[in-house]
């Protein structure tokens, strides 16, 4: 089940963008100055509450599109100098009938929610949401975009509730100090409130948006009445402490490593308003060690692993540095690689510099120090929104061994580096219009010259994006982006970036570029532009875009490829209205492709997607996809092009009521190229169960079978192959099984103590058999290898890499075992404090043989050697 709080909590707002104002008879929510104490305690019995006018008049936004709630919400606001008070009375005629689920902070799980949202800024774009459960679990986060919403800012608030015979009742206090606004004797911010009945998929808002429309934040009523408040000066700092112990696997003969490790570490985070729209973040010392583990995967492509960022200082606030895709509601890609422009996992991960051959042994950090961070966020003015973040990692050294015993300290590993972005959003009355600038630079300082041939100078993105609406109804929307990278280094880095999997300069049949050997920069340009139907039942989705070859932006974003013009047009029809069986559905087709710079069609294809909601809440998606024949410039690595047969992909997602004890869903996924014997299919099943209102446990196993019958093996020089242009590629069928799983636990003892468990096995395999040589370029024609090339004996299944040489044969089969998981025990024990107690283990097993035995293989990994890391982290907030 897909736990994310938007999704779960904010059901409704899936399909909102950016649209006109409030919905008439919802203009103005009243609050009142409270003329005495309010204590938070989930029952409004002080008197002050009675004279703030009651707001009753939610309406459903599902199932029922407009129609009276089938139960009564009055929602009060109060304020004094400090905070923002709102109390929600829930009537309920079932008051034993309201589902009750306690979890962790943000954590979503089906349950009677009550949300307040928040435009402080008033710009109709932007603002906070701040929520309740009836067990009393708090939720909160950001908006942006007017739709878009994230749930990784943590304000210091407080929020109770209280279920009684009438239903139950919600009480916030939201501090000043947690709000950006401009200062004025008299404010006016928009304001909406929202409840969700966990067991009917309710959704009723005080102004809700139409299933066939869109926009949210641009639709919210005007909160009046608060006079002479202001966030505020007061600074927050939040010092922490951690402790880690480590006990790993490590060779007996290992000088640097004895199986344990402990470190203790000290630091602090601070924050604090840089007038009334900024608020600067800092830190010293930072503590950036992410309490979820990354899933094991086994990627044999050549396009790097994305990883999301699970780091606390890098993932609240983040959202300020989304670019490129603002303005409207819809942007779908197809086979277009969308550029992310920031990837915060390049600050601090591993060191990347390479090692000399001679070492036996080395003391490597597990990561690069980051010296300091700091980052800035907020508004410039009334309608631009701000944000840059800067950060410096360390000069990283590795001790060695090396084979004749000789010891080398301070090897560098890692440059010094400095990394910075900056972005800002400006729009203009009405948001009918919005221009953005995002740019990013990396810059480094070299020791050792062996670095400089490894890692980039420097490396600078900048890209402008924005939207505008084509009619003054706001129906039609043209968005999008355009920009450039530029890189500098030693000609041996240039060289290895235009050779690297992005971009393939090396590519012998390539006519807009070549390896420039003697560069000592590369640049490139990419750009996407979109036209989307807001409004309607009828949808409409079109992009046309274009990444450079010389586009490259992996010191501080992500790119998976380059040398790509394409688009999409693709159009459909949503049903919003419900009938006996169904609550709402859509239907929608596309055409795409895409050519590289030469003009070679190197991707095609007609897509349809049908999606069914029913009035049981169930839910079924189903996809098709057709592709025809195209070239392929990537699969022979770096060689001449190679045909792609046709072929087709198919995908069907079910699920049941997520308000159940149990909850299922069902994936299955799975495509061919029928002229080929290339396939892959796989499911992929899963279960929730939620045994009490504070416990639950899912399974979502995962198996997949795929075959490639021409998976790229090795390239040899030989002058004679003049129908590959002097180079000889060779290639191998390869058949892979993976079967995985990921478990997860969680009990909430309170509303802010937790306790969650994750685990993940793993079970890969790969069986690799013959050898064959591509016979000539756009072409899936081979030969066998000419003399002296790799040979392969079928009895046997080993490969020699010189056939009757002096060379050793071997097998290239695998099996691939892993186990990882981690506990996490987490207490808010004062509003911003938080107590961390986390267990990691992980354990692997590598066998050169493709025997796919879950038993015998489940045994082996039980059995192998674990590395197991214990962590405490202590934080404490203070309000100065």
């Amino acid at each position: 089940m897909k736990t994310t709080t938007a999704t779960l909590l904010f059901l409704a707002l899936a399909s909102v963008a950016v649209a006109a104002g409030p919905t008439p008879g919802a203009v103005e929510v009243r609050a009142v100055r409270a003329n005495s104490p309010i204590a938070i305690d989930g029952v409004a019995s002080e008197s002050a509450w009675q004279s703030a006018p009651a707001v009753s008049g939610l309406r459903q936004q599902r199932p029922n599109e407009g129609a009276d709630p089938t139960q009564r919400t009055e929602v009060r606001v109060l304020y004094d100098d400090q905070a923002l008070y709102v109390a929600a009375r829930m009537f309920d005629a079932h008051a034993d009938s309201i589902v009750r689920t306690l979890a962790r902070r943000d954590y979503g799980m089906r349950s009677d929610v009550f949300i307040l949202f928040l435009d402080p800024q008033h710009d109709r774009r932007s603002g906070y949401f701040f929520g309740l459960s009836a067990a009393g679990t708090l939720y909160d986060g950001t908006m942006q975009n007017d739709i878009e919403r994230s749930s990784t800012w943590d304000g210091v608030w407080e929020g109770r509730t209280r279920v009684d015979g009438e239903g139950w009742t919600a009480e916030f206090r939201i501090p000043f100090s947690q709000l950006r606004f401009a200062r004025a004797d008299v404010q006016e911010w928009g304001i909406n409130f929202a409840r969700s009945m966990g067991r009917g998929f309710e959704e009723i808002y005080l102004v809700y948006t139409p299933g066939n429309e869109s926009g949210f934040v641009s639709r919210f009523p005007v909160l009046a009445g608060l006079e002479k408040v202001s966030p505020g000066s007061a600074i927050e700092i939040m010092p922490y402490g951690t402790s880690k112990a480590e006990f790993l696997q490590h060779d007996a003969l290992d000088p640097f490593h004895d199986g344990s490790r402990l470190a203790e570490t000290v630091g602090g985070d601070l924050r604090m308003p840089l007038g009334s729209r900024l608020t600067l973040n800092t830190t010293v010392n930072p503590d950036f060690g992410q309490v979820e583990v990354d899933p094991a995967v086994v990627n044999l492509s050549d396009v790097e692993t994305f990883f999301p960022e699970k780091r606390p200082f890098f993932v609240e606030g983040n959202s300020i540095f989304n670019a490129g895709q603002q303005g409207a509601s819809g942007y779908w890609s197809f086979d277009f690689p969308q550029p992310t422009f920031f990837y915060s996992r390049r600050i601090g991960r591993a060191p990347a510099g390479s090692l000399p051959d001679a070492a036996m042994f080395a003391d490597v950090p597990n990561g690069t120090t980051i010296l300091g961070a700091a980052k800035v966020s907020g508004k410039l003015g009334s309608a631009a929104n701000f944000g840059t973040l800067h950060a410096v990692t360390a000069r990283e050294r590795a001790d060695l061994l090396n084979g004749d015993l000789t010891r080398v300290d301070g090897f560098e590993v890692e440059p010094l580096t400095y990394y910075g972005v900056g972005r800002v959003l400006k729009e203009f009355p009405e948001r009918r219009h919005g221009i953005g600038v995002i740019s990013t630079l990396a810059a480094r300082s070299f020791e050792s010259r062996r670095l400089e041939d490894e890692f980039s100078r420097s490396a600078l993105t900048t890209v402008v994006d924005g939207w505008h609406f084509l009619d003054a109804g706001k129906v039609w929307a043209l968005s999008g982006w355009a920009g450039g990278t530029h890189v500098t280094g030693s000609p041996a880095r240039i060289a290895s970036i235009q050779q690297s999997s992005r971009h393939y300069f090396q590519r012998p049949d390539a006519k807009s570029y070549e390896v420039d050997p003697t560069a000592t920069s590369m640049s490139g340009l990419g750009g996407r532009l979109w036209l989307n139907k807001e409004k309607g039942n009828w949808v409409s989705n079109s992009a046309i875009g274009f990444l450079s070859p010389g586009l490259e932006m992996n010191d501080l974003g992500y790119l998976s490829q380059a040398d790509l013009i394409g688009g999409h047009i693709a159009s459909g029809y949503r049903w919003t209205k419900p009938t006996r069986n169904v609550k709402n559905h859509s239907l929608v087709g596309a055409m795409f492709g895409s050519t590289n710079f030469d003009g070679d069609l190197v991707s095609a294809g007609a897509f349809t997607e049908a999606f069914w909601w029913y009035t049981n809440n169930w839910c079924l998606d189903l996809s098709g996809t057709y592709n025809p024949e195209t070239v392929n410039p990537r699969r022979s690595r770096g060689g001449p092009l190679m045909l792609s047969r046709p072929g087709y992909s198919g995908y069907l997602f079910m699920d049941t009521d997520g308000s159940r004890v149990r909850y299922y869903y069902l994936n299955l996924y799975g495509g061919a190229q029928p002229a080929g014997d290339s396939w892959n299919w796989g499911v992929s099943p899963g279960i929730t169960w939620k045994p009490a209102s504070n416990l639950q446990f899912s399974l979502g196993p995962d198996f997949n079978r795929s075959r490639d019958d021409a998976y790229y093996f090795a390239t040899l020089d030989d002058a004679a192959a003049t129908a590959t242009y002097g180079r000889r590629y060779l290639f191998t069928e390869l058949e892979q099984t993976t079967l995985g799983a990921t478990l997860r636990a969680s009990v909430s003892f309170t509303p802010t103590m937790s306790l969650q468990f994750y685990g993940q096995p793993l079970i890969a395999t790969g069986s690799y058999r013959n050898v064959k040589e591509l016979a000539r370029p756009r072409s899936l024609e081979f030969v066998g290898p000419g003399a002296g090339a790799w040979t392969y004996d079928p009895a046997t299944h080993l490969f020699d890499p010189d056939g009757a040489g002096p060379a050793d044969a071997y097998s290239r089969d695998f099996s691939f075992k892993s186990l990882r998981g981690n506990a996490v025990f987490r207490w808010e024990y004062r509003p911003g404090s938080t107590l961390f107690l986390v267990w990691t283990q992980e354990r692997s097993d590598v066998e050169f043989n493709s025997d796919f035995n879950v038993g015998p293989s489940f045994r082996r990994l039980v059995s192998a050697d674990a590395d197991n890391i214990f962590l405490a982290k202590v934080t404490y907030f203070l309000n100065l």
